[in-house]
């Protein structure tokens, strides 16, 4: 407690923001590594991350099971080919058991500033609980799903019944025989749909641009498969080698040969006549963009679900809401006891709401806005020294597994803490030249890609129209790019040395 000041000061070597995949990732990397002066500051109750706050129905990952964890750690016993939401969250809690993590985590402090001392060379990171942590290296694993995006609709705050994103689901509210208007078709909407179409009385969906979906394949891991990857030495490290590169080889249509995303059209399209037979529905749900230019959705019964009686598909946007309707833009007013929101989230623009400060008083969020979110491998950025980003600007990846891309971070970033160490530096910072090479080469890549030549405004775009959010190309040549650190791309400053105190010789 600096009393002084009445601030409950709290040195740490390192602090590390969220207890979602990044957060966790990196803890228990400086678990592996002995290290202890570490805490884990999230926001909510519990760990998780994306995988605790979203828990509407049918919730999961389009990615195969197999190769959404960590590979050092992992997990024989999904029970699907693509892993529900509790399953990966079990597994994070798992994890979290297995190294200790849970008395290195503060749950319920949230940071709400972090400011660069250039006097103590240190990270002051502020909390909503009123304590202030003083740490030489700022880690922030705060993902890009975790600020929903609902759009400003007139009238919305008139509407008299429930109103909710998907990602703060009401579970109070029995949607049984409501009449429901749905905002949005993308990936939350295309898995929560078909749940609650089951029950409701009637469903609006109102739909501004329809997705490519291709079909999941979804199905029950055999019993017999899960024992074989427990016990057959080798075999699960197989297995999601080849589901890797199947994966990978996703990355080619989108980034290098556009002519082969026709054939990925075409199995969308097949996908989508198999189920509608109404060539007005049909029409309404055919993208006018190419596959890939926004996020490519996965779904076996979002597409049975718009046939049924109760629902509606709305292509005509919503202009005004009143006390217990909504009105679209053709004029026509429905009545509607909820308004769910499946609208997805602030993802280019969630780093501008941090408030993080750099050297000489330079504000992150300021700086980003006005040049873009410029950075070094999306994990350092000129200007604030020891503050590493996991899951950064430019390290999403639409094609693969994102969690292959945090392992990459984790250990790139604890060599870099290991090297500055090793000099007996108290600070690290890309230099601005490193800096420049790297955005010139990504952008001058992501020029090529479906995002920018597709026909499409994606969330992966910033408001300037430039995607600092995508890798381009294949995410085992981002492994690649940070496998090894440079120690040429970053400059070093040495711990100070104390002055030596004067010597007072003592009266006799």
């Amino acid at each position: 407690m600096d009393e002084a000041a009445g601030i409950d000061r709290i040195e740490i070597g390192t602090v590390v923001i969220g207890a979602g995949f990044s957060g966790l990732g990196m803890a228990i990397q400086f678990r592996m590594e002995g290290r202890t002066d570490f805490v884990v500051l999230e926001k909510a109750d519990d760990l998780g991350g994306t995988w605790l706050g979203n828990t509407y129905p049918g919730c999961g990952c389009d990615i195969p099971s197999h190769v959404y964890s960590y590979s050092f750690e992992q997990n024989p016993d999904w029970t699907h080919t693509y892993p529900p939401r509790q399953e990966i969250l079990d597994y994070l809690k798992r994890l979290a058991d297995k190294y200790r993590l849970r008395d290195s985590i503060r749950f319920g402090v949230e940071m709400t500033a972090a400011r660069w001392d250039a006097d103590e060379r240190r990270w002051h990171v502020t909390t909503g609980t009123g304590q202030v942590y003083v740490a030489q290296f700022l880690v922030t694993g705060i993902g890009s799903l975790h600020m929903p995006y609902i759009p400003q609709l007139p009238g919305l705050d008139r509407f008299s019944g429930a109103v909710f994103h998907s990602s703060r689901w009401n579970h109070d509210l029995d949607l049984r025989g409501k009449r429901v208007a749905v905002v949005g078709t993308g990936s939350s909407a295309v898995q929560f749909v078909p749940k609650i179409a089951e029950t409701v009385g009637e469903l609006h969906l109102f739909q501004r641009t329809p997705a490519w979906i291709l079909p999941k394949a979804e199905a029950p891991t055999p019993a017999w498969l899960r024992r074989a990857l427990r016990w057959v030495p080798g075999l699960q490290r197989a297995y999601r080698t080849l589901l890797y590169w199947q994966l990978e080889a996703r990355a080619v249509p989108f980034n290098w040969l556009p002519v082969l995303i026709k054939g990925g059209q075409a199995i969308a399209t097949r996908h989508m006549h198999r189920s509608i037979s109404d060539p007005a529905l049909r029409a309404k749900l055919t993208p006018n963009y190419k596959l890939g230019c926004k996020r490519v959705v996965m779904s076996d019964d979002f597409y049975p679900a718009l046939c049924r009686d109760n629902v509606e598909l709305v292509t005509d946007w919503i202009t005004e809401i009143g006390q217990d309707h909504v009105v679209d833009t053709a004029g026509v007013e429905r009545k509607v006891d909820a308004i769910i929101f499946g609208t997805g989230f602030h993802v280019t623009d969630a780093f501008h709401r941090l408030d993080i400060t750099g050297r000489d008083g330079r504000d992150l969020a300021d700086q980003w806005r006005t040049s873009g979110n410029e950075t070094h491998l999306g994990i350092t950025t000129a200007g604030y020294p020891n503050l590493f980003f996991l899951l950064g600007p430019n390290t999403t990846v639409g094609h693969n597994s994102t969690v292959f891309m945090i392992e990459s971070q984790i250990r790139y970033v604890a060599k870099a803490i290991r090297h500055t160490e090793r000099m007996r530096a108290d600070t690290i910072e890309v230099t601005h030249s490193a800096q420049n090479r790297f955005q010139a080469d990504i952008q001058r890549r992501l020029v090529r890609g479906v995002w920018s030549t597709g026909g499409c405004d994606a969330w992966f775009l910033d408001s300037k129209g430039v995607n600092r959010a995508l890798w381009p190309g294949f995410s085992w040549r981002y492994r690649l790019r940070t496998r090894k650190f440079d120690p040429a791309d970053f400059q070093f400053a040495p711990a100070p040395i104390p002055t030596a105190r004067p010597v007072v010789p003592a009266f006799r």
